[in-house]
């Protein structure tokens, strides 16, 4: 989700649909996080009176209407996708799988490797809760922050490359502490483990985490090996016996995504997105081999 990777997707029936679910959102959002009490009331006897003098005076009751704004973030993103001629990286499909789980979840606490077109959205689907976003553009963050100051991101090294993708797949099927899901990522001993996260992400119990990103697309860029390991940890780390995260990944009709993807947690796969429902580990220490979310 960095300027590195392909907006060429600006079909027009596409944009319209996705200027389509933001309405629908934005309904959804006001209409449950509102209550009726604090809506329009009808008017009474002590309300709101119109003068017929030729000056339109108004006189008030000290009882006056009351009106509940659209917020800021959600007025926004209206415009700013109504407006805008560039598309997110993901089909209406693909964002709709995660818009179901965040219309029961939210708000929530939301995790996103990467930081793009579409993370306002992201944001706004999920109004009231944390969404943060790891990018390791620099530049790139610098741009967002400009246009969309709410948005709160960090930037993220990686020290892999698509081509590194093999030989770590390999040294994790055979190290013991790769298959290992309680323990922290930042004292793992495992080369997929990221260790250099902002703390935020590491003491956050998480409820939703979506990897796309970093780049992936060429054999010297970063790859998305570490950001779908981690993700998988701090999926099964955190939540208590019983409970679930959601993890999403996507891109997944590339060798990469695709093999550090394959486990017994998928939901749903929707195009080239992976949905993943992982049931918390904590207290198991081993997983028996299941490796990545």
């Amino acid at each position: 989700m960095t300027t590195n990777l392909p907006f060429s997707i600006t079909l027009k029936h596409i944009l319209s649909s996705f200027a389509s679910l933001v309405l629908i959102t934005l309904f959804f959002i006001t209409r449950t996080s509102f209550s009726p009490s604090s809506s329009i009331q009808p008017p009474d006897n002590k309300t709101l009176r119109i003068s017929n003098s030729s000056t339109g005076t108004k006189s008030h009751s000290q009882e006056s209407v009351s009106c509940n704004k659209i917020p800021p973030s959600l007025a926004d993103a209206l415009i700013h996708y109504a407006a805008s001629n560039v598309t997110p990286q993901q089909t209406h499909s693909e964002i709709s799988v995660t818009k179901k789980v965040l219309e029961k979840k939210s708000p929530c606490n939301f995790l996103v490797f990467g930081l793009g077109y579409d993370s306002l959205m992201w944001s706004t689907l999920n109004y009231g809760g944390r969404t943060i976003f790891l990018e390791e553009n620099e530049s790139w963050i610098r741009q967002i922050a400009e246009k969309f100051p709410s948005l709160e991101s960090y930037h993220v090294r990686y020290n892999t490359k698509v081509r590194d993708a093999e030989a770590l797949m390999a040294a994790a099927r055979d190290k013991e502490e790769c298959h290992s899901v309680s323990t922290d990522p930042r004292v793992s001993a495992c080369d997929l483990a990221l260790k250099g996260l902002p703390e935020v992400v590491y003491e956050t119990e998480w409820d939703l985490i979506m990897v796309d990103a970093p780049t992936g697309f060429h054999e010297e860029a970063l790859g998305r090996m570490t950001a779908i390991y981690t993700a998988g940890m701090m999926a099964r780390r955190w939540k208590d016996e019983g409970e679930t995260t959601d993890v999403f990944v996507h891109d997944v009709d590339r060798k990469v995504e695709d093999e550090f993807s394959m486990a017994d947690y998928l939901t749903e796969q929707e195009g080239r997105l992976r949905h993943f429902t992982v049931p918390s580990h904590r207290g198991y220490g081993v997983s028996g081999g299941k490796l990545c979310p």
